[in-house]
Parts: C-alpha cells; structure tokens; sequence
C-alpha cells in the first residue's frame, strides 16, 4: 500500500499543531518557479507552507475583523472538513456518497421551511444557487427576461447572460432597495429577482412584490439566516417566492464553499434541471455534475449548535452592527447612508477629503469601502461574533481630526 494515502497520525499532528502558531509577517517558502523534479515529502512541504497559507491569510475571527461577508468558521467544521478530504465522497452517485447523499436531504429539509419552501440541493455558492433557480424559472415558467435593482449581486445579470436571457437592472430608492415605481408593468414573461441583503448596503427588496411575475426569486445570500433568528419578520414573504438561494458560507458561519437553493415546488424544479446517464443510477440535479460532501460541515453545526445557537450568534451581530450605526449617528461628524437593516451599516464623514486619510488609518481588515451613486462609502459588515465593537469605534475615533 502506498503510505501517502494512510492514516498518519504524526502528520496530521503536526498540522493541527501548526494551526495553533503564530505566523504573522512571515515570508513563507521560496517557491521553485517551476514543477520540481523531485519532491520534499508531505511532512517537510506542511511545514514550509505553515508560514504562508496560515501567516498570509485574512484573520476573520481577529477582534476588528468587520469588513467582508466572510465569516471565522467554528471548529466542528475544521474536522469535518478534514473527514470530508479523507474520504472524498462524489454526490453525483448514489454508490461514491451513500450517506453524504442522504445528509444532505436532510440539512435541506431542516432548513427549507424557514423560507416557505418544500426542498432543493446544495451549490459551491449562491452564484450557482441564483443560476439554478433562474435556470429553473426558464425552464418552469418561460420566462424571458429577468428583472433585478441595481443593487443585485452582479451573479444575477451573470445568469441571465449564460441563459439567453434578457436583463432588465432597476434603480434602487434612497435606502438602497429596488424602486418598485420603475417596475414595467407587464411582468408575465419575467423572472423577477428580489434581494435579501444587497452586497454593499444590507438592503431589503419588498417581498409584497413576490408573486407579481412568473417567477419570484430571492436572493438571500446574506440576510436569509435571519429566518432562524428573532429578527426573521424582517424577511416576511419571502415564503411567497417561487425559489431562495442562501449562502451557508456567509451567515451560518460555514467553510466556503456552501449555499442552498431552494424551491416552492421542488419536484418540479429539479425535473426541469436534470439530466441522466448511462453510468448514472439517478438523475444529475442541476449545475454541478461532481460535487462534494460540503452538507455535513453545515449538518454538524447545526446539530451541534441547534436554532437557538445559530440565533444567538447571529443576533449578537445584529447587536454589533447597532451599536456601531447608532456611535456614527451620534457623531456630529460622520454621516449614516441609510438605517442598516440587515448588520451592515453604511457611512461616511460628513468631509469627503478625510476619506481617504480615514481609510489608511483603520485597522486592516475592519473596514471595506463601497460605491454608491458615484459616492464613497465605508462598509462594515456584521459577520464575525467576535469582534470587539469598542475597539473599532475607537480606531475610527483616532482617525477624525
């Protein structure tokens, strides 16, 4: 047997080990620039690599790390993660992931009903998630034509491009949601796509809207697990959709890369996206033909977690995200874009020329920028539950002249 592929426990070992270092401002290995001839062995090459992908990478769990969508990651997922690169498990049959398959069902239907919906699968991310419903909606409804704000996540007009579709892109009002007075009229033909956390606001599209044309799809990527939480009126209607996609990787705090798209009428949905195959014992569902086992990382969290541990993370963002709004509202010299409603808040100094001179002065990673109307904006995003909240606005407070 070739020792590589056995169970070594040294090796592994040593890479948790490495795990628990420090490796800030290290420089990580000098790299051949070309393939080598020979190897270094498996130890010797985890050891050069621990100063670069461990000491390089963004520290999304740091105090003041309250930049991006990207969440730390619990460590029930670190080992799954590793059970899954052990086995290797191939969702597209039956035989390769006999139990993956069925932890994936069952990770899909205890969450589908959160959102009024009856099944789907899972995707890498919500860009295939919103490719597979509007690919469903074609299919399903026939539509033509799909219709989002100018706020939508850029996947969308992605899809309607790769579909044949045409892409109608609506203004969005002074808080950043679609303006539902520039709607056309006639929407029997359309797909019309409903955001749930716009990417640089937070921002909410009215879900009165959902049902109005031949297919309603929700984008939740980011707001959708506020359906688990206290806050989950602040998605009502979303149930009135024809289909969601939501983003674990984001909110349910999984490791990338893990979404869900979910439909009203799965059976019907799946149907019209799969495609059988002579060396298939049931049919390929959807964009992806191999995939992995990334449902048991979420399936372990939540089980381990249950609701009410998702919640209470998710609410203490929220929490953040007040208390960081409500510090910028009160300061006599920054201004709010508009009232954050799904934990990212939106701001910027009331002099636009200390912008830049703010920006260089935030601790790296606490704070991202954003565009809005050819504006600059300072974006902070509530998806760390460790963050310090007290040290940013301090940090933010040292930057003010």
């Amino acid at each position: 047997m070739d020792r590589e592929f056995a169970f070594n426990s040294d090796g592994l070992h040593q890479a948790v080990e490495l795990m628990g270092l420090d490796f800030t401002n290290s420089e990580g290995p000098d790299l051949p620039m070309e393939l080598p001839q020979f190897g270094v062995g498996s130890m010797a090459a985890v050891n050069a690599l621990a100063p670069s992908i461990l000491g390089g990478a963004a520290r999304l769990g740091e105090a003041t790390s309250f930049a991006h969508m990207d969440p730390p990651t619990p460590w029930i997922t670190w080992a799954i993660t590793l059970w899954n690169a052990s086995l290797n498990q191939n969702l597209l049959h039956p035989a390769t992931a006999p139990v993956a398959r069925q932890l994936e069902e069952r990770v899909v239907a205890w969450l589908a009903p959160f959102f009024g919906m009856n099944g789907g699968h899972m995707t890498p991310g919500s860009t295939v998630a919103n490719l597979t419903a509007l690919w469903s909606a074609r299919e399903c409804a026939g539509i033509t034509e799909v219709i989002a704000s100018d706020g939508a996540h850029l996947s969308i007009a992605k899809a309607a491009h790769i579909l044949g579709l045409q892409y109608l892109s609506v203004p969005m009002d002074a808080n950043g949601s679609m303006d539902t007075t520039r709607l056309p009229s006639n929407l029997s033909k359309s797909a019309l796509v409903l955001t749930a956390g716009a990417t640089s606001t937070g921002a909410i599209d009215r879900f009165d809207l959902a049902g109005r044309a031949a297919w309603t799809h929700v984008d939740a990527a980011w707001a959708g697990p506020l359906r688990l939480s206290k806050y989950a009126n602040v998605l009502a209607g979303i149930e009135a959709a024809d289909s969601a996609a939501v983003s674990a990787h984001k909110w349910l705090f999984q490791p990338k890369e893990s979404a869900l798209v979910l439909f009203k009428d799965t059976e019907r949905a799946h149907a019209a996206v799969s495609f059988g195959g002579a060396y298939l014992a049931a049919p390929n569902v959807g964009v992806l033909g191999s995939h992995g086992a990334a449902a048991t990382t979420l399936l372990a969290t939540l089980l381990a977690w249950g609701r009410e541990g998702v919640a209470q993370r998710i609410e203490h963002c929220m929490d953040l995200a007040h208390c960081l709004r409500d510090f910028v509202v009160a300061h006599e010299r920054l201004e709010l874009y508009a009232e954050p409603q799904t934990g990212i808040v939106v701001w910027r100094p009331k002099d636009e020329n200390l912008f830049d001179q703010i920006l260089h002065k935030l601790p790296l990673g606490s704070t991202s920028t954003t565009t809005i109307a050819g504006v600059k904006w300072f974006r902070n995003v509530a998806a760390n539950p460790s963050a310090d909240i007290n040290l940013l606005i301090a940090a933010i407070q040292k930057t003010l002249p």
